[in-house]
Protein backbone atom coordinates (compact mmCIF):
# COMPACT_ATOMS: atom_id res chain seq x y z
CA UNK A 1 0.00 0.00 0.00
CA UNK A 2 1.26 3.48 -0.71
CA UNK A 3 2.45 5.84 1.78
CA UNK A 4 -0.88 8.81 1.28
CA UNK A 5 1.27 11.73 2.36
CA UNK A 6 3.39 11.03 -0.59
CA UNK A 7 0.58 10.93 -2.78
CA UNK A 8 -0.39 14.24 -1.51
CA UNK A 9 2.78 15.72 -1.45
CA UNK A 10 2.46 15.11 -5.78
CA UNK A 11 -0.77 16.44 -5.47
CA UNK A 12 0.48 19.75 -3.86
CA UNK A 13 3.04 19.79 -6.23
CA UNK A 14 1.03 19.69 -9.39
CA UNK A 15 -1.13 21.82 -7.60
CA UNK A 16 1.38 24.89 -6.98
CA UNK A 17 2.28 24.21 -11.17
CA UNK A 18 5.54 26.06 -12.34
CA UNK A 19 3.87 29.35 -11.94
CA UNK A 20 3.55 29.25 -8.03
CA UNK A 21 0.63 30.37 -6.12
CA UNK A 22 0.45 33.31 -3.42
CA UNK A 23 1.16 31.88 0.00
CA UNK A 24 -1.86 32.75 1.49
CA UNK A 25 -4.06 30.52 -1.28
CA UNK A 26 -1.43 27.69 -0.06
CA UNK A 27 -1.45 27.83 3.02
CA UNK A 28 -5.62 28.43 3.31
CA UNK A 29 -5.32 25.04 0.96
CA UNK A 30 -3.29 22.82 2.51
CA UNK A 31 -2.30 23.57 5.90
CA UNK A 32 -3.74 20.83 8.38
CA UNK A 33 -3.86 19.90 11.70
CA UNK A 34 -4.10 16.28 11.08
CA UNK A 35 -1.17 14.74 12.70
CA UNK A 36 -1.53 11.71 9.68
CA UNK A 37 -1.46 14.16 7.14
CA UNK A 38 1.28 16.51 7.12
CA UNK A 39 1.06 17.32 3.96
CA UNK A 40 2.30 20.66 3.97
CA UNK A 41 4.60 20.21 6.82
CA UNK A 42 5.90 17.19 4.77
CA UNK A 43 6.57 19.20 1.36
CA UNK A 44 8.42 21.69 3.65
CA UNK A 45 10.31 19.48 5.76
CA UNK A 46 11.57 17.62 2.70
CA UNK A 47 12.56 21.11 0.56
CA UNK A 48 10.06 20.57 -2.09
CA UNK A 49 8.75 24.14 -1.93
CA UNK A 50 10.05 27.51 -1.57
CA UNK A 51 8.57 30.75 -0.68
CA UNK A 52 9.68 33.40 -2.94
CA UNK A 53 8.92 37.38 -2.33
CA UNK A 54 9.32 40.44 -4.24
CA UNK A 55 9.38 44.00 -3.01
CA UNK A 56 5.77 45.19 -3.37
CA UNK A 57 4.14 41.79 -4.37
CA UNK A 58 2.51 39.30 -1.59
CA UNK A 59 4.58 36.05 -0.88
CA UNK A 60 4.28 33.41 -3.49
CA UNK A 61 4.73 29.34 -2.97
CA UNK A 62 6.83 27.92 -5.54
CA UNK A 63 7.65 24.22 -6.39
CA UNK A 64 11.70 24.10 -5.57
CA UNK A 65 14.21 22.44 -8.08
CA UNK A 66 14.50 19.30 -5.65
CA UNK A 67 10.12 19.46 -5.91
CA UNK A 68 10.46 19.25 -9.67
CA UNK A 69 12.71 16.91 -9.72
CA UNK A 70 10.58 14.62 -7.07
CA UNK A 71 7.57 15.43 -9.52
CA UNK A 72 9.64 14.39 -12.73
CA UNK A 73 10.94 11.05 -10.90
CA UNK A 74 7.44 10.38 -9.57
CA UNK A 75 6.04 10.68 -13.24
CA UNK A 76 8.62 8.28 -14.76
CA UNK A 77 7.28 5.72 -11.87
CA UNK A 78 3.86 6.53 -12.44
CA UNK A 79 4.46 5.79 -16.23
CA UNK A 80 6.96 2.51 -15.80
CA UNK A 81 3.90 0.95 -13.83
CA UNK A 82 1.29 1.78 -16.51
CA UNK A 83 3.46 0.39 -19.17
CA UNK A 84 3.49 -2.83 -17.49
Amino acid sequence: MSDPVESLILDLLEWIGPAGRPYAEVIDAWRTSCPRLPVWEEANARGYVERRHAPGDAARIGVSPLGAAHLRAAGARRGASAAR
